[in-house]
């Protein structure tokens, strides 16, 4: 009885691993998603509404879900610090190395987003546009390799964590 409630355990444990895994390939193409929607909101309240960017970043920190959101929240809280004033691509790069681990994006995406980081907020509204939209375009490329990898790897996973974990079981009785 005890073998057999602790290899239900052991298969148990093994298969959410797998689930686990495979989720995280499930997130990333929804994160890029979220962070692309972000950026062109970022644009339109850019170009369109002439809203600062400190007030544009709350406004899509308010509206987002929690990492990407609470990334443009923190950029927000930066610039607008009183008592240690710093410029937005370091506020940006700030906030992204916060909140990087809440999501589920890559290396890649984060060199995309700090590259932007770096010319946000230091031009004209038609030169920050184009740098928007090259990262949106980037980050789009992006998504359909992480869709990809979904579509490869997700079930896999899943499927090698509950393997995995007969493999045990068996070899265990």
């Amino acid at each position: 009885m005890l073998k057999l409630i602790g290899a239900a355990v052991i298969l148990f444990s093994c298969s959410m691993v797998g689930w686990q895994m495979g989720r995280y390939y499930a997130f990333r193409p929804l994160d890029i998603r979220t962070m692309i929607i972000s950026l062109q909101m970022l644009e339109t309240e850019i170009v369109y509404g002439a809203t600062p960017l400190h007030r544009a970043m709350a406004k899509i920190g308010e509206r987002m879900r929690a990492g990407i959101g609470r990334m443009f929240l923190t950029a927000s809280e930066l610039l607008m610090q009183e008592d240690e004033p710093q410029s937005t691509s370091e506020s940006w790069r700030q906030a992204i190395e916060k909140n990087w681990s809440q999501t589920a994006m890559r290396k890649s995406e984060k060199d995309v987003l700090l590259t932007l980081g770096m010319v946000l907020g230091n031009s004209d509204r038609d030169d920050q546009q184009k740098h928007l939209r090259l990262a949106i375009t980037h980050l789009q490329g992006l998504e359909e390799e992480a869709r990809s990898d979904k579509e490869r790897y997700e079930k896999m996973y899943k499927s090698l964590g509950f393997l995995g974990g007969l493999l045990v079981v068996i070899l265990m009785l």
